[in-house]
């Protein structure tokens, strides 16, 4: 897990540039949910577990957990999962709710470990937080 380069291809497989894409996210906020999805995605391959964290609504089956225990996890994953792409399959942007269904590419140990997840995300003060996720 490394940090791309401003100039380097985004890790979401966006077609563009990391500074051009995830990195304006990571440095801010992401626009739509959609960038949201891909810019959780990119912090999860490069290891931006506060990115994760703080992009996670705060009523998320996960928030139940410490903050030090959430970012173990988060940071073991990272680490065990090997990101090998990412396809958007369906957007659905509302005002403050959207979804958007996507399938993952991971392996983890050599073994395929992707999975296809339609997430659901709600504006929160302004910002876009990946609310809950269900798998298909």
């Amino acid at each position: 897990m490394k940090l791309p380069t401003s100039k380097e291809a985004c890790p979401c497989e966006s077609g563009k540039t990391y500074g051009a894409c995830c990195q304006i996210a990571h440095q801010g906020k992401a626009p739509t949910a959609l960038a949201l999805m891909r810019s959780r995605y990119c912090a999860y391959a490069i290891g931006l577990v506060d990115y994760i964290v703080r992009t996670t609504h705060p009523l998320n089956r996960e928030a139940a957990k410490s903050l030090e225990e959430r970012k173990k996890e988060i940071e073991q994953f990272c680490k065990s999962t090997d990101f090998k792409g990412l396809k958007i399959l369906d957007v659905q942007e509302g005002e403050t709710k959207s979804t958007v269904t996507f399938t993952a590419f991971l392996s983890q140990a050599g073994k395929d470990f992707s999975f296809t997840e339609k997430s659901t995300f709600e504006k929160v003060l302004g910002s876009w937080l990946y609310w809950c996720g269900e798998f298909s």
